[in-house]
């Protein structure tokens, strides 16, 4: 495998205009592209816009939702890869066989479709229908996982993602700032995001502390730490809907170290040139090896009662 340049996005979507969140994807691509990035990620439901989706019902959750990869989105997708040869990858609400609304992140190049995954664990409404299988593709020898947001708390998927052969996994996310039962979390105030020009001391304390960024790095560098793999994360800035996301879109290395991550409160990317020699070095792809499935077999694929349906508000 050669090294890659990949670049993971943030910015502020509009609900429901799946023309604005294109050409801000376009835009993004196209500037990452003369970077030298040979990939780009963006966040969950980045085409469609998130969290106005609680309010809807199951009709109008069809009306945003398109077919995948006839849809006119994927489509258009496919025409920015195209334009700029780089991998795509951006998430939509997908309308599929039997009028099944599914959580889809989709990644396109300049051949078209070459990846589609449906979230394993929504809630943001109760018409989405769980996906049932996991996905690993390959593109340019290094082999790539998806999982959306709230999949990624749940340690078994990504272990499971990785010993499918991922190489990198994909974590679109709409994340942080949002009330839980651990200490620390809440909605942070959009009036500071509207002064943030004023301000921005109160809004980067906000961001950064329990309720945004030290909330995620409790947990995500270990994702990438436990099973060597680069983890791609991706999440808005600004608001979606009425609520105000700190983005903090990051690359992860199989040590679990930072190595590039958007810093700013605008539109950004950042890219990261992923080596091949990492993933064997790091102390994860030890632990895979020294595995004893027999001793825990029994325990980890024992049925138990799901807890499927989670309030939309819930935090992933």
């Amino acid at each position: 495998m050669k090294p890659l340049r990949i670049a993971t996005a943030q910015f502020e979507n509009r609900s429901a205009d799946k023309a604005f969140n294109l050409k801000r994807i376009e835009e993004l691509t196209a500037s990452a592209s003369k970077r030298g990035a040979q990939a780009i990620a963006f966040h969950e439901c980045s085409i469609t816009g998130y969290t106005f989706a609680r309010k809807l019902n199951r009709q109008q959750m069809l009306d945003i939702s398109e077919p995948v990869p006839e849809g006119s989105s994927v489509k258009r997708l496919t025409e920015i890869a195209q334009k700029h040869d780089m991998l795509v990858l951006a998430g939509l609400f997908e309308r599929g066989e039997g009028d099944r609304v599914y959580k889809s992140y989709v990644a396109v190049d300049k051949t078209g479709l070459i990846a589609k995954y449906h979230k394993l664990h929504p809630f943001i409404n109760p018409h989405i229908t769980p996906g049932d299988s996991y996905c690993v593709f390959e593109w340019k020898g290094w082999k790539c996982g998806i999982l959306i947001c709230y999949d990624n708390n749940i340690i078994e998927n990504v272990r499971a993602t990785k010993l499918l052969g991922a190489d990198i996994i994909f974590m679109p996310h709409v994340t942080m700032c949002t009330p839980s039962s651990r200490p620390g979390a809440g909605f942070v105030d959009p009036k500071l995001w509207y002064n943030k020009e004023e301000d921005p001391t109160s809004l980067r304390m906000e961001f950064d502390g329990l309720k945004g960024r030290a909330w995620l790095m409790k947990w995500l560098p270990a994702r990438a730490y436990d099973n060597a793999v680069y983890a791609i994360f991706s999440n808005p800035i600004g608001m979606d809907d009425d609520q105000l996301k700190n983005g903090c879109s990051m690359i992860i290395d199989p040590f679990g170290d930072v190595i590039a991550e958007c810093r700013s409160m605008k539109d950004e990317f950042v890219i990261a040139t992923l080596t091949p020699q990492k993933l064997e070095m790091a102390g994860g792809s030890r632990y895979i090896k020294a595995r004893r499935p027999e001793l825990y077999k029994d325990i980890i694929g024992k049925s138990h009662v799901s807890h499927q349906k989670v309030a939309w508000l819930k935090e992933s």
